[in-house]
C-alpha cells in the first residue's frame, strides 16, 4: 500500500488527520490487538475507538506494539476516542480522559470526542467545554462531537465559543446527512462517517453493484470513495486482512457525477435511511 495515497483532511485547528481510518466497534482482546497491527501494516495512520467499545487496552496495546516493532511512529498515527455517556459533566469528563489515556497506554490523543449529546441529561454543553480545556496541554490534539444533530451542534458553539473539529455520524448510502453536511460546510467541521458500509446492509443493492462493475471495484470500495468525494472522512471496521487492504484502496479511481449522484440518490429510495439510534432519542431519560 502507497502509504502516501491515503488521503487527508485538515482540521479546523490546523491538524491533518487521514480520510479512512480503522473503526473498533467489537473488536475485543486479542482480536483487537492483531486488527490494529494489520491495519497500520497495511497503511492505516487513523485509529479510531471509544470507551464504549470496551477495547481500549486491546486498541492501545495493538499500537503500542506497532510502534516498538518499528512499524510507525507515534507521531505518524491519528488516535481518536470518546467519552463515555455516563461520564458527561464537567468534573469527570476531564477524569475519565485521563483514564481513557492510561488504558491506551498512550501519552496524548489526537481526537477526543464527546461520544452522544444524550438531549435528556443535558450535560454535553459542559462536557465538551471541559475537554476543550485540555488543550494546550499536551494530552489532546483536537476535540470533536459524534451523532451531534443540527439544534445541538449550534447550541454547543453558542454557549461555548468553539467549533468541534469534527462530527462523527452515521453516514452512508441511502442516508447521506445532507443537511448536516451542509452545516458542517458552513462552520468549518469535519464530517465523519461511523458505519459507512451500514454494517453491510446497504452494499446489496444494485445501483451499487453496477457502479462497481464499471469501475472494476467492490460495491464497499465504492460507497468509501463517494464518502471521500463529499468530503467525508470514514472508519470502516472489518476484521479480515483482505478487506483491510481494500478499504483503504480509493486513491486510484474517481466516481463521476452522474455515479455520484445516483448513490446520493439512494436517500429517497425505499428501505433506506437510518439503520441506528436516532440521537435525539438515545440513549434516553435519565433515571
Amino acid at each position: 500500500m502507497n502509504i502516501s495515497a491515503v488521503p487527508t483532511v485538515t482540521l479546523n485547528d490546523g491538524t491533518e488527520m487521514p480520510q479512512i481510518g480503522l473503526g473498533t466497534w467489537k473488536l475485543h482482546d486479542d482480536e483487537a490487538v492483531r486488527v490494529v497491527r494489520e491495519a497500520i501494516a497495511a497503511g492505516y495512520r487513523h485509529i479510531d475507538t471509544a470507551a464504549l467499545y470496551g477495547n481500549e487496552e486491546a486498541v492501545g496495546r495493538g499500537i503500542r506494539d506497532a510502534i516498538a516493532a518499528g512499524d510507525v511512529t507515534r507521531d505518524e498515527l491519528f488516535v481518536t476516542t470518546k467519552l463515555l455517556n455516563e461520564d458527561q459533566g464537567s468534573q469527570r469528563a476531564q477524569e475519565a480522559f485521563r483514564e481513557s489515556l492510561g488504558r491506551l497506554g498512550l501519552e496524548y490523543i489526537d481526537l477526543y470526542m464527546v461520544h452522544w449529546p444524550w438531549p435528556q441529561r443535558g450535560l454535553y454543553v459542559e462536557s465538551f467545554e471541559a475537554i476543550a480545556k485540555l488543550q494546550g496541554l499536551g494530552v489532546v490534539q483536537s476535540v470533536g462531537v459524534a451523532n451531534f444533530y443540527e439544534e445541538v451542534l449550534r447550541e454547543l458553539i453558542e454557549r461555548t465559543g468553539v467549533f468541534p473539529a469534527v462530527n462523527q455520524v452515521e453516514l452512508h448510502p441511502g442516508f447521506s446527512q445532507a443537511g448536516l453536511r451542509a452545516l458542517h460546510e458552513e462552520l468549518g467541521i469535519v464530517t465523519e462517517a461511523w458505519a459507512p458500509l451500514g454494517r453491510g446492509i446497504v452494499l446489496m443493492n444494485p445501483v451499487l453493484d453496477d457502479i462497481a462493475i464499471r469501475v472494476g471495484r467492490t460495491p464497499a470500495q465504492v460507497a468509501l470513495r463517494w464518502l471521500l468525494q463529499l468530503g467525508c472522512s470514514a472508519v470502516p471496521k472489518t476484521a479480515h486482512a483482505g478487506r483491510l487492504a481494500a478499504n483503504l484502496d480509493l486513491a486510484s479511481f474517481k466516481l463521476t457525477r452522474d455515479q455520484m449522484d445516483a448513490i446520493t440518490a439512494l436517500d429517497d429510495a425505499a428501505g433506506f435511511g437510518r439503520i441506528f439510534a436516532d440521537p435525539r432519542e438515545y440513549p434516553g431519560e435519565v433515571g
